[in-house]
């Protein structure tokens, strides 16, 4: 009987095939789907490693199988396989939904060792009147389905990572072929109202549907010229992504953080992301 959190009969068909076959040379790894499964749960209870039901092998195992393939990019390869296969089916909506959640970081994230990943300021970790906080900047597609996502501190303003998030997207065709990186379109909330994020857009070619700002709006008002198109059928989709984020912090073990490193804890949400289009 599957358990909660567990793989699926169907999705595991998908993604056994591209899993590593052996491990230390003379040995064999230990079953993979009773050790994915294992992460998963780690993952889905937010519990520490070394709480893991026996049922699931050694606590170790688990978690130098999950950082060991954060390490090789297999996490990364997975993801890219599903989403390159939704492509090549026609099943991605690319009209592209972009914003931003913050989640808080255990006491225990903190405390890494300086010599960290050199893309991450500070490990992502940002401090505020609520303690440590990450901020998770993503995109999805009209689905609801993750496409790409960065991870700031905090504190971090929304549009400065507009151009970040949208060069993360790169979904492979099959076959030949340059990946697909460029939306249909682009809808976002008010933090990405910003000229330099419009300039942007406007370089790139992606129409895009923003609301302005108040204070732009009446700015805007005093000057002649033609008035900033604003479709308001479109942006009533805007939910899309916020039913995305529910989705994602359905996962406690990305509700709050508690990995000390930027680095594994992009692997958590790579994998949460994975099970989303595989589910």
């Amino acid at each position: 009987m599957r358990r909660r959190y567990e793989i699926t009969d169907e999705a595991w068909e998908k993604i056994e095939p591209l899993l590593p076959s052996n491990g230390k040379r003379g040995g064999q790894w230990k079953d993979h789907r009773t050790i994915l499964n294992g992460i998963l749960w780690k993952f889905g209870t937010g519990a520490p490693w070394r709480d893991l039901p026996a049922r699931y092998g050694s606590w170790k195992t688990c978690y130098y199988r999950f950082t060991r393939w954060q390490k090789d990019g297999t996490w990364d390869r997975l993801l890219k396989h599903v989403q390159t296969y939704s492509h090549a089916v026609s099943d991605v909506d690319w009209v592209v939904f972009v914003d931003s959640t913050i989640v808080r970081a255990h006491q225990h994230a903190a405390g890494a060792r300086k010599k960290g990943d050199p893309r991450f300021q500070n490990e992502a970790l940002g401090r505020s009147r609520g303690g440590l906080t990450t901020k998770i900047h993503l995109a999805c597609d009209g689905k609801g389905r993750p496409l790409a996502f960065t991870i700031t501190p905090g504190q971090q303003h929304d549009c400065t990572q507009l151009q970040a998030l949208l060069d993360s997207i790169s979904v492979p065709c099959l076959g030949k072929g340059r990946p697909r990186k460029r939306p249909d379109h682009l809808i976002a909330d008010r933090g990405y109202s910003y000229p330099s994020c419009r300039r942007f857009l406007q370089k790139r070619g992606i129409s895009h549907t923003i609301p302005e700002r108040r204070d732009q709006a009446e700015r805007r008002a005093k000057k002649p010229g033609r008035p900033l198109t604003f479709n308001k059928e479109q942006y009533s989709r805007r939910n899309v992504i916020e039913r995305c984020i529910n989705r994602l912090k359905q996962w406690r073990g990305f509700a709050t953080r508690y990995e000390k490193r930027a680095v594994y804890f992009c692997a958590a949400i790579t994998l949460i992301s994975l099970i989303m289009w595989l589910n």
